[in-house]
């Protein structure tokens, strides 16, 4: 049987001999489907080029989209530190009006959302301070935190309008400004290396700085020793007296009335003093106490 062959005759325009391309049936289907398979090859090169493309595309997109909700995530981190680091500050600085109240029951101020508390409230909210990580558990307890705090505060400011003379009478003011060598409580004796329990706070500042009293009250004593140097003691309402040691001058004499912020005299190094500083007591009902419990400038 005679085999079928397809010719394909190719004519110039011009001039030149045409040319006669012969194929079998068989060599045709075999180009024709090679034909096929490199179409379909690059068909499938495109469509996945094209797919790398678009999922290249959101890849990037959803990279950006991440960046984003991270700066978001570390700024609302940020805002609730701050948050609460300004509900410990009001924290600290209701505990010591409730002090000044005479609320001085650890019971009653937890009663009022304070909690019981020390000098130092870094214990009062370990699980976030410790870690950045910040859960709705814990967002929640910092408000029901501030919602006490502000009912608290509230009560307070019924109480002091009521009772502003108690307030007036309170030391709640530096007696001038300067920088805390020393604290309330034991130390290293600066004279003796001894163990002593220091009785309040020393400012140490410029020589000749101005003193001023810490509440309103009475001068009650102006005297010089061989200790305190020149020193003014001030009594005030509630069974408060404040004292104030090493000056180099008095502008105040025994028995005057005096007001909160007035000048009752000038930082000196008299007595037993390495350098111009002012020593800083607040007694109750004749007992020393911590300073830090009435101050509330900063």
């Amino acid at each position: 049987m005679a085999k079928k062959y397809l010719s394909l005759i190719v004519c110039p325009h011009y001039r030149g001999k045409h040319r006669t391309l012969t194929l079998s049936k068989k060599a045709l289907r075999t180009v024709v489907s090679l034909t096929v398979f490199v179409f379909f090859l690059l068909g499938v090169f495109l469509v996945d080029y094209f797919t790398v493309n678009v999922t290249r595309q959101k890849y990037r997109e959803l990279l950006e989209e991440n960046i984003r909700y991270k700066d978001k995530i570390a700024q609302q981190k940020e805002s609730i530190k701050e948050f609460k680091d300004t509900i410990e500050y009001f924290e600290n600085y209701a505990k010591k009006l409730n002090v000044m109240a005479g609320l001085k029951s650890p019971e009653v101020l937890k009663e009022v959302g304070l909690g019981g508390g020390s000098q130092n409230n870094s214990q009062q909210m370990n699980p976030i301070e410790s870690s950045q990580s910040f859960t709705l558990k814990d967002i929640k307890r910092i408000s029901e935190k501030a919602e006490g705090i502000e009912r608290n505060l509230s009560q307070l400011v019924v109480f002091f309008e009521n009772e502003k003379a108690i307030l007036a009478s309170t030391p709640t003011i530096w007696p001038t400004k300067g920088y805390l060598a020393s604290h309330f409580g034991w130390r290293d004796d600066p004279f003796t290396g001894k163990r002593a329990f220091h009785r309040g706070y020393d400012i140490v500042t410029h020589f000749g700085n101005p003193v001023v009293a810490t509440a309103d009250g009475v001068i009650i004593r102006c005297r010089e020793d061989k200790i305190g140097g020149k020193s003014v003691v001030i009594s005030h309402r509630g069974g408060y007296t404040t004292r104030y040691l090493h000056l180099s001058k008095w502008l105040v004499k025994p028995g005057q009335k005096v007001k909160r912020g007035d000048t009752i005299g000038l930082v000196g190094s008299t007595g037993k003093s390495r350098g111009p500083h002012v020593h800083y007591e607040v007694h109750v009902n004749g007992r020393p106490v911590n300073p830090y419990r009435y101050i509330l400038e900063e």
